[in-house]
């Protein structure tokens, strides 16, 4: 019935600042579809932003900046991706880590957006 997820609604406090994080952080492309709408994109997946004090609806019932734990898959080496988070003066919450993913072991680092959300960063492991 389901076949995958399209996009996942990330609720933000700046739009410009949570733009600025996942583009030159994380690497994410940038799709603007109005001024008050953005995905950031992940493959054929998006991020869409929304910010608190924008009237989009419909949306979730209590939206809260800071609410949202999401675990992404990196392509590069997690001490590659260290690195890079190192060089952007990004702090680094936990990890690497052994955890277990959707499809089988992984490794995890753990960091924070500019407004609080958990996000892992992920690569399948060999364990």
């Amino acid at each position: 019935m389901l076949s995958g997820l399209d996009h996942l609604v990330v609720t933000v406090t700046d739009i410009s600042r949570a733009v600025d994080f996942y583009s030159r952080v994380l690497g994410l492309d940038v799709r603007y579809r109005d001024a008050q709408r953005v995905d950031l994109m992940l493959g054929d997946t998006a991020l869409r932003l929304h910010q608190t004090d924008t009237d989009i609806a419909p949306i979730s019932a209590t939206p809260t900046p800071g609410s949202l734990d999401l675990c992404l898959r990196c392509q590069l080496p997690l001490n590659e991706f260290k690195q890079h988070l190192d060089a952007l003066a990004i702090d680094v919450e936990l990890g690497p880590v052994a955890r277990q993913g959707a499809t089988g072991p992984i490794e995890s680092i753990y960091l924070r957006d500019p407004d609080g959300n958990l996000l892992e960063i992920c690569r399948p492991s060999s364990r």
